[in-house]
Order: structure tokens, then C-alpha cells, then sequence
């Protein structure tokens, strides 16, 4: 029987660990509940931290003496992760690999592949995202398990992910999970965590803090991505339930692009002075000032931060090249260059792009995060319209939300938050609704480790629990039957596997019809999300999806099903059924027609059965 429920926070930037007693009778916590995390903050010194850095550093063999990475459990390799990762890293970026769950969320790459540091040198011995992940979770198992002396695979783990996060990222995380030694986790969306967290620190009072009719916007802004959902306050047979109304889109937009922004800010006063940096050294820059915005975020006194790059040639004195980065620029840029004041109407923008670009992630091309969250509170009071009257829609142009809940390190920043209040309490005054109101939420950095280990603990009966599904609907592409036209593709349809809210851990039968599926060599099936489309029902075909805008198409499955040598290419006439794991993975089964075949395929996930 496990003694905690534990919750794991995989950040972009810093990863956390929370414990929940499951026997508690009472949901209050209390900051012991934070596990300290032991980690390198210079070669040979361990200190204990409740953050470890998401960063991984690739030494040499001979870069550092024999025993700088010794951990209070057994080590080995020249890879160490955590606080000296980062400040070392800053100093030789060739060998610093940032932002690996980004890439774990990048379709445009292999994931398993190792290409991390990304366009590092030849020489440098380089790791794949997936790999990345793994390396934080084993630490934290690591630590876990040399200071609770408890097998930490022996208790209910809760692992978060972006809300906007598809199926093939979650997989892929489980997959990390299992490669750290976790191989049994479940998954929670880092908004529903953040509200978790709240709901904890709240006890009791929380009823205090919203009413039925309550729409409670999170707006979560981490180091890699931005996360938007809705959630109504509702009620039944007396009771305040908590319904998730939707999510955003995956928004690749954070602190890594406001790090790179105020990197810009410095290098054009270096420019100005003649000194001129590569790439590598504006690399150094960027994680340099990554360091100055957390100091002066966290700390009001300090106003300015200096910054120190090597140089690569031998004409400057002392072989650096020194800046300063200051309070007035980092409020500037950041408050008016990502949270400008908008109108609702204002849309985010789409830059017209070059034919040729180098690879790399995906990010926004609009840095506006409130652009985005005016987008996805139009679009969703679109796809809502009056399904659930807490959202109040009618004769509004977007979802008024009555409350926000700020999640996210960059969030830490009160002049940010200040700048959202402002900005949507201007949009909701112009259409004559009631001002939103702050709902004060624990450490920000804390907030989604807490919250996943509290939902831990509601999972076993106790407190309230966040209802919604799926935060998608699903559809799988269905090739149509028809004549072959030269220079025209079939039109290839959508078949609506899981419908919008279903719960996880349920199954959904295709009403009757029959598929061809075949077996016996490879092939490639498609699959769609849609955030917008709440009514469609399992079953329900959508015609060509080429021409709807309302669907997302997802990472491809390419697989080949297992049959006899004499069935290679046939069709095999089958009836289809979905699941949702508890794991949060659709999985689309396919049972052959009067005969013993069955195949199933776990979106996203390169396999057969």
C-alpha cells in the first residue's frame, strides 16, 4: 500500500517534488510536504534545494577532477543535471541542453533521436528530448529515494504535463517516466494542478472564494509554453462541483522566448559599444539574462544585474566581454513586448514567412501572450455557446471569466499579472460585464507539484474533484472509397473516436459500420484533435478534413499490422472501439469482423500488437 501520494512537477525551467499523506484526514498542507532536492552547485558540493533546474551539462571526461559529481547515491557517466548544470552550462552553451520538454512536444523532430544541445558541434556527444526528460525524473527518483528511504515506485505518482500537450508528448512523458523507473504514473494537466494547489491552500474557505456561476480562467505562462483554460463552478444536488470547460491550443511561448528577448535588449548596447558576439556567445547572453530576470523578479532591491561573456578572441582585457542588464529594460520588454494592452478584437498575428528557415522549435510567431488569450476566449465562447450557462456567453464576444488564477514562474512578476487584470478587465468593461477578480494562489513555483500531489489524495474520495475528459475531441482519418482521379488525392474523411469530456478510464463502441484495415505491410494512419468541436459524437464522420478548419491534424502513426504473408496489403473487414487509459492515451481497437484478429494502436505511439 503506498504511504503518498506524490506529485511531480517536469517544468521547462525547474522541476519540483510534493508528498501528500493519503491516510490525512484533512486537506491542509504545509511546506514540509516540498521534498528538497539535492543537487550540485559547484563541482564537488551538494546543496538541497526545493527546485532542481531543468538543465543537463555534457562534460568531457576530463573537464572536471575525478569525484566533482559524486551524489549521496552512486553516479556515474560525465552528464550531471541541476543548478551547476545551469550556471556551468551559461559559460560553455555548446554543451548545455535547455528546454528539453519543448522538444519533447516537437512533431517536427524525432524525439528519441539524440539532438540535443541542439546544433551543437560534431564533436560534442549530444542526447536525445526523451533522454533529457528521463535524466531529470531519475534524479528526482533519486533524491526521493535516498531521503524518504521508501521506494518511491512504491507510491501513487501524479506526473503533470501542459494542458496543451497531445497525445504523442503525454506518451512520450509516461515513456521517460518509465526509462527513470516509474512505470506506473498518472498524468495531470499543470492548469487543473496549479487549481489543486489552490484548493489546498484554500481548505474549506475555497467556498468563500467562488460561487456557482464562477468561471475560473488559469493563465499559466511557464518557461516553455503558455496554457490557457476555463473552468465553471457549478452545482449539483447542493453541491460545488468544478467542471472544465476547455483548453487552449499548445502555444510553444514563455520564458525561454522573453530570456532570448532580453538578450537582443543587451546585445544591441554591446553592438553600440563595438563589441560584436557570435552565436554561441549570444547563447551565453540569453541564459545569462535568464539568470538576471529570476534575480530581480525575486528579489525588489536589485536593479541591475551584470552579465559576464568569454570572449573567443584575445583583444579584450581580462578575455570578457561585460554588460548590464537593468530593471527599467526587463519590465519594458517584457510587460509591453508579451503582455501588451489589446483589444479583444485583436487577434494573434501571423508573420508572412520566408520560403527557407533554419529547423528548430516551433515557437509563437506572435510573442503577444495576450493576443493569444483574447483568440482563446473568442473562439471558445464560439464553440460553447450556451452549453453550460455558467459561461455566460450570450450576447458576449468572448468568454467573460470572473476569476483568474495566475500559474507559471514568469507569472511570479507582479507587474505581468498587473498588465493581464487590466487588459481583460478592459475587455469585460467594454461589454458592460462585472470586473474579474485575482484568486491569490500558493508559491508559484511550488504551486503544480503541490497541486498533483493533493489530487492524489482527492483521487481516493476526499475533497473536490476538477470534471471534464478529454480536453479535445478525437477523430481518426478515414480514406473514402472512390474512383481514382490523376493529380488528386482521395478525399480522406474524420471519424469521431472520442468525443469532447470523455472520462478517462471508459470505452466508447463505433456504432455499426464496417472498415477496411490493412494488414501485413506498412502503412500510416491519421489522427485530428479539435478543441472547438464539443458536440460531434463517437462515430460521427466528418466529410473531407481538408477543409475544416476546426480540426488539428496530429502526429501520424506508421505501423505495420501483423498478418500471413498471403494477406499482405488485404483489407480486413473490422469493427472498431476507443478507450481512454487511465493514463489519459486514446487507444483505438480493431476487432476483425467474424474472425479472431484484433489490433490496437495507442496514438502516437510507434508500435504494433
Amino acid at each position: 500500500m503506498a504511504k503518498y501520494s506524490v506529485g511531480i512537477d517536469l517544468g521547462t525551467t525547474h522541476g519540483a517534488v510534493s508528498f501528500f499523506e493519503l491516510e490525512r484526514e484533512s486537506g491542509r498542507g504545509n511546506e514540509q510536504d516540498v521534498l528538497l532536492i539535492p543537487q550540485l552547485t559547484s563541482p564537488g558540493v551538494v546543496e538541497f534545494r526545493s527546485l532542481l533546474p531543468s538543465f543537463a551539462y555534457l562534460s568531457t571526461a576530463d573537464e572536471f577532477p575525478a569525484g566533482s559529481f559524486d551524489m549521496p547515491w552512486k553516479t556515474k557517466g560525465h552528464i550531471f543535471v541541476g543548478e551547476f548544470a545551469r550556471s556551468h552550462g551559461s559559460k560553455v552553451p555548446t554543451r548545455l541542453v535547455s528546454s528539453a520538454k519543448s522538444w519533447l512536444c516537437h512533431s517536427g523532430v524525432d524525439r528519441k533521436a539524440a539532438i540535443l544541445p541542439w546544433q551543437a558541434p560534431a564533436e560534442v556527444q549530444k542526447i536525445s528530448p526523451l533522454e533529457a526528460s528521463s535524466l531529470y525524473l531519475k534524479h528526482l527518483v533519486s533524491s526521493w529515494n535516498h531521503s524518504q528511504k521508501m521506494p518511491l515506485q512504491e507510491q501513487d505518482v501524479v506526473l503533470t504535463v501542459p494542458a496543451s500537450f497531445d497525445p504523442a508528448a503525454r506518451e512520450l512523458t509516461i515513456e521517460a517516466a518509465r526509462l527513470a523507473g516509474l512505470e506506473h504514473v498518472t498524468l495531470l494537466e499543470e492548469p487543473q494542478a496549479a487549481l489543486y494547489s489552490w484548493l489546498e491552500a484554500m481548505g474549506e474557505g475555497f467556498r468563500k472564494q467562488v460561487s456557482v456561476g464562477d468561471v475560473i480562467l488559469v493563465v499559466d505562462v511557464g518557461g516553455g509554453t503558455t496554457d490557457f483554460s476555463l473552468i465553471a463552478v457549478t452545482e449539483q444536488e447542493g453541491e460545488l462541483q468544478l467542471t472544465r470547460l476547455a483548453v487552449g491550443d499548445h502555444i510553444l511561448l514563455g520564458g525561454d522566448n522573453m530570456d532570448l528577448a532580453l538578450a537582443y535588449t543587451v546585445n544591441q548596447k554591446l553592438g553600440a559599444a563595438g563589441k560584436k558576439l557570435d552565436a554561441w556567445q549570444l547563447n551565453s547572453l540569453t541564459h545569462a539574462c535568464r539568470q538576471g530576470k529570476e534575480k530581480m523578479f525575486s528579489d525588489g532591491g536589485c536593479n541591475k544585474f551584470p552579465i559576464s561573456i568569454a570572449s573567443r578572441g584575445s583583444a579584450l582585457i581580462g578575455g570578457t566581454i561585460k554588460a548590464e542588464l537593468l530593471r527599467e529594460e526587463l519590465e519594458k520588454v517584457l510587460t509591453e513586448g508579451f503582455f501588451p494592452r489589446t483589444k479583444i478584437v485583436e487577434q494573434p498575428q501571423m508573420a508572412r514567412r520566408s520560403g527557407l528557415a533554419q529547423m528548430g522549435l516551433p515557437y509563437a510567431q506572435d510573442a503577444a501572450v495576450t493576443r493569444h488569450l483574447a483568440g482563446f476566449l473568442k473562439r471558445q465562447a464560439a464553440s460553447i455557446e450556451n452549453e453550460n450557462a455558467a459561461a455566460k456567453t450570450t450576447g458576449h464576444e468572448f468568454v467573460h471569466p470572473s476569476v483568474i488564477l495566475f500559474n507559471g514562474g514568469v507569472l511570479k512578476a507582479v507587474p505581468l499579472r498587473e498588465r493581464i487584470m487590466e487588459t481583460i478587465n478592459d475587455w469585460i468593461k467594454a461589454e458592460g460585464g462585472k470586473p474579474a477578480r485575482e484568486l491569490q494562489g500558493p508559491d508559484l513555483d511550488l504551486a503544480v507539484a503541490r497541486g498533483a500531489a493533493y489530487y492524489g489524495w482527492v483521487r481516493k474520495g476526499h475533497g473536490i474533484r476538477i470534471r471534464g475528459g478529454t480536453a479535445r475531441a478525437y477523430y481518426v482519418g478515414v480514406e473514402s472509397s472512390s474512383l481514382a482521379v490523376p493529380g488528386f488525392e482521395p478525399p480522406m474523411k474524420a471519424l469521431c473516436l472520442a468525443p469532447f469530456g470523455m472520462e478517462e478510464g471508459t470505452k466508447a463502441e463505433i456504432p455499426p459500420q464496417e472498415f477496411g484495415l490493412v494488414v501485413g505491410e506498412p502503412t500510416q494512419f491519421r489522427f485530428f484533435a479539435s478543441s472547438v468541436r464539443r458536440h460531434d459524437k463517437v462515430g460521427e464522420m466528418l466529410d473531407d478534413v481538408r477543409d475544416n478548419p476546426e480540426l488539428e491534424e496530429l502526429a501520424p502513426i506508421e505501423t505495420e499490422l501483423s498478418g500471413s504473408g498471403s494477406e499482405a496489403g488485404l483489407l480486413k473487414p473490422v469493427q472498431l472501439q476507443a478507450a481512454i487509459t487511465e493514463l489519459g492515451t486514446l487507444e483505438l481497437r480493431c476487432l476483425e469482423k467474424d474472425g479472431p484478429g484484433r489490433w490496437k494502436l495507442e496514438l502516437n505511439v510507434r508500435m504494433k500488437e
